[in-house]
């Protein structure tokens, strides 16, 4: 299907707005502006609307009642997945990764809010085994749960329309295709020639969409994107075949190469939204110095990445880079970053005045 003919409904608010960090930019000595997608309107906004604008027709298109998908357990993605079924009068499921958390926080709290229904995959009998041992009982468990959790929404009468990891399949990436023209009309408007827009590298599905925009539209930008967790050759692979899938899905006509893809993976930190205090350094800074709030998982690595690249001389000073804010800030008020958080912000005995 012609990028041109796939249709959308709007789930968020759009264009977002760039502006330029002038305090960062100023303490570095570089350019550094700021894509605002964190301000997308919705449930704290974030980048996935933008994928769930073209999966919401999809699902309407086939008649589902039901939006089910998947992630970790502050799983940005699920959040506005369910916002998006709360404002479109469906339901939403979220299966997530690993036991129950005995509290909720961050996100989880506001997946409960709009109606989510939460599953969890209890993984810790095979928790330590070797990684192919676990790997085989993860999809095992995976397979099992999905099949039951369709099973119980289709016994309830509903179609279930099944989105996968960060929104990221074909269909879910033409909103960062269209987000790349997005970005080149504002900046003709701004009369501003970005060298670089730097995203995180996760599921996919944004810089994946962001690189095939950037060419299919002649952009005139070099997307870069920040790996947010460790992956090894084969799953760097399965992301480069993703991309390939999305470009012919959409007919763009884009050669599409690893060598022309360029993701930084030195910026990941301990692990895949593992409490960091190298990242929460630049999430700091970042507040200090320009009252915007990065989150621990994908922003404050991609701002890392920029600022590192930069000291590091992989990327010149004077270049004009652009940082795609995703959104994601709930995930600080998750119980594992906000007690790591506590001792850095609140560890000194706090001033106090009474009569």
């Amino acid at each position: 299907m012609k990028l041109e003919d796939l249709q959308r409904i709007e789930t968020g608010f759009y264009n977002t707005p760039i502006h330029k960090l002038e305090n960062i930019s100023k303490k570095y000595g570089i350019n550094l502006y700021i894509k605002r997608d964190d301000m997308t309107g919705f449930a704290l906004g974030g980048n996935k609307l933008r994928k769930l604008d073209y999966l919401l027709k999809d699902a309407l298109d086939k008649d589902c009642k039901v939006l089910l998908t998947y992630g970790g357990p502050q799983t940005n993605h699920g959040r506005l997945t369910a916002a998006v079924a709360a404002k479109f009068g469906l339901k939403c499921g979220i299966i997530m990764d690993g036991p129950a958390p005995k509290k909720a926080s961050g996100n989880l709290i506001l997946d409960k809010m709009m109606g989510a229904d939460l599953f969890f995959m209890d993984d810790t009998s095979f928790k330590n085994e070797s990684k192919e041992v676990y790997t085989d009982k993860y999809k095992k468990l995976l397979d099992k749960t999905t099949n039951e959790v369709i099973k119980m929404y289709e016994d309830q009468g509903n179609k279930v329309y099944l989105i996968p990891v960060g929104g990221s399949s074909p269909v879910g990436a033409a909103g960062y295709v269209m987000a790349a023209k997005e970005i080149k009309d504002q900046l003709k408007e701004m009369d501003i020639k970005m060298d670089y827009v730097f995203s995180g590298f996760g599921s996919t599905g944004t810089y994946g969409g962001l690189y095939l925009g950037s060419k299919y539209f002649d952009a005139g930008f070099t997307p870069i994107g920040v790996s947010v967790s460790h992956k090894n050759d084969s799953e760097m692979q399965e992301k480069i075949e993703y991309i390939k899938e999305t470009n012919e899905f959409l007919e763009l006509g884009v050669e599409v190469t690893m060598d022309d893809m360029w993701v930084e993976t030195g910026y990941v930190g301990i692990s895949y939204n593992v409490p960091d205090p190298v990242t929460r350094k630049y999430v700091y800074d970042m507040a200090k110095e320009e009252a915007i709030i990065l989150d621990p998982c994908y922003t404050g690595k991609t701002f890392r990445g920029i600022i590192e690249m930069i000291e590091s001389g992989k990327i010149s000073k004077d270049k004009n880079i652009m940082l795609l804010h995703t959104g994601g800030a709930p995930g600080i008020f998750s119980e594992g970053h906000s007690e790591a958080m506590q001792e850095e912000l609140w560890g000194n005995p706090q001033k106090e005045f009474t009569l």
